[in-house]
């Protein structure tokens, strides 16, 4: 199909009128599959930021659905939900039963499974720390990255620009920042969501101008760069011809605990992956782990999937001093959030970087190219305006200087991201 996306229009009707957009939903899964489906439910949540999932029966079973739903998609050439590139490689992924991959009517249909999602076991934890049970969990992403390490090593590869080009990845990062039609920047969803857009923070309002410009001093410590500053240098690093030299390698590339199952048995817990719809056989490397490393610890606790909660629990104020935004917060990692942090550079960050650094693959900015990424996963994968979507004055300032910690570095000093990257460097002492 061309000119519509079904999907979009199921999306968007599911914010509106639920019923229609099941209606809808039943009637797109016999047109694909021949599925008659009954029980369609649609699921209200929190982590499904930019997709739709849920449940249907039919006289086959029960089943579990889900779909990324991107801008323009039903334009986009190139191939989503590749879950066969994962599962030849070895990665523990969870099969889908029904596949559509035409642009927009890109849906996943897997059976139905009685297990919670690795993030709903972690927000369990967040609300209220159980070390017995977080050990429990930290195991289990530790044996996962340890499995995700020796997957990149042996998938490890030089690619040609094409390669790289074609590569899905991408839309979750360079191409949120430009228009789709024209490569302008900004675009996208920069323009979308801030350019020309008003900012309300607790004590301070801003436009974009004003707000692109400030630097931010977070907690008494000054960082290096603006939020315009940051955007732009992300434009230029991260497009794709210029990932091309630093490698590639199979990976799911949007494994954010929302599409991780938790299989736990009497000898531990196991954790599986799904909805693989940036996956390929040639993602960037230095791209491979960022949206996980980003929404599995640094979104969290709360800010960015309950902004009403992390409201409620945490405070955030902030005044302008001439050039400068000054930020005083009480937000932090939680221990469980702190321990997959630990977990993500030991088990598979670490390894990557030296494998990247041992076959001559590792960019000399590599701690630029990570940063820019992980600062594109908080500010472009939902509007963090306050009043945009459901983000309040509290949590949209929380969200803004996360963003700007996992993006600039310090002007002196480290903070926590600074110590991640210190601990992952192949140059630096194994501290483990």
């Amino acid at each position: 199909m061309t000119g519509t996306s079904r999907t979009a229009e199921i999306r968007a009707l599911a914010a509106t009128d639920p019923a229609a957009a099941e209606r809808r939903l039943a009637e797109m899964l016999r047109d694909l599959f021949g599925l008659e489906a009954r029980a369609v439910r649609i699921n209200l949540d929190r982590y499904s930021l930019n997709s739709l999932n849920g449940f249907f029966e039919s006289a086959d079973g029960a089943f579990f659905f889900k779909f990324h739903q991107e801008e323009g998609e039903e334009a986009m050439a190139g191939e989503y939900y590749r879950a066969d590139i994962l599962a030849r490689a070895g990665l523990p992924v969870n099969q889908p039963r029904h596949v559509s991959t035409l642009p927009g009517e890109q849906i996943l249909i897997y059976r139905r499974r009685e297990v919670p999602r690795f993030s709903d076991v972690l927000r369990e934890l967040d609300l209220a720390d159980d070390p017995v049970r977080r050990a429990r969990a930290v195991a289990a992403e530790r044996a996962l990255g340890a499995r995700l390490a020796s997957i990149y090593r042996d998938t490890l590869h030089e690619m040609t620009l094409g390669e790289v080009a074609a590569e899905p990845i991408h839309r979750l990062f360079h191409e949120r920042l430009v228009d789709r039609h024209t490569g302008r920047f900004p675009g996208g969803r920069l323009a979308d969501f801030y350019v020309g857009k008003s900012f309300h923070f607790p004590g301070v309002e801003f436009d974009w101008d004003e707000l692109a410009g400030l630097s931010f001093i977070i907690n008494g410590r000054a960082y290096s760069r603006s939020i315009g500053e940051l955007f732009a240098l992300a434009h230029a690093r991260l497009t794709p011809s210029r990932l091309a030299n630093s490698g590639g390698v199979v990976a799911h590339g949007d494994a954010h605990n929302a599409n991780v199952w938790y299989d736990e048995d009497a000898g531990g817990a196991a954790l599986s992956l799904f909805d693989p719809a940036f996956a390929g056989a040639s993602v960037p490397a230095l791209l491979a782990e960022v949206k996980a490393t980003f929404h599995n610890i640094f979104a969290h606790p709360f800010w960015l999937y309950d902004p009403t909660l992390a409201t409620e629990r945490f405070s955030a104020s902030a005044c302008r001093d001439g050039e400068r935004l000054i930020v005083e917060t009480d937000w932090a990692l939680s221990p469980v959030r702190q321990d997959l942090l630990k977990a993500k550079a030991e088990t598979v960050w670490r390894p990557l970087l030296a494998e990247l650094r041992r076959r001559g693959l590792l960019a000399g900015d590599w701690r630029e190219v990570l940063r820019l990424a992980l600062f594109l996963c908080p500010t472009l994968v939902m509007n963090l305006r306050a009043g945009a979507t459901t983000h309040t004055p509290v949590s949209s300032l929380i969200g803004f200087s996360v963003a700007m910690m996992v993006g600039a570095s310090p002007v002196e000093g480290s903070d926590i991201v600074t110590n991640f990257l210190d601990a992952i460097d192949p140059a630096m002492p194994d501290r483990s």
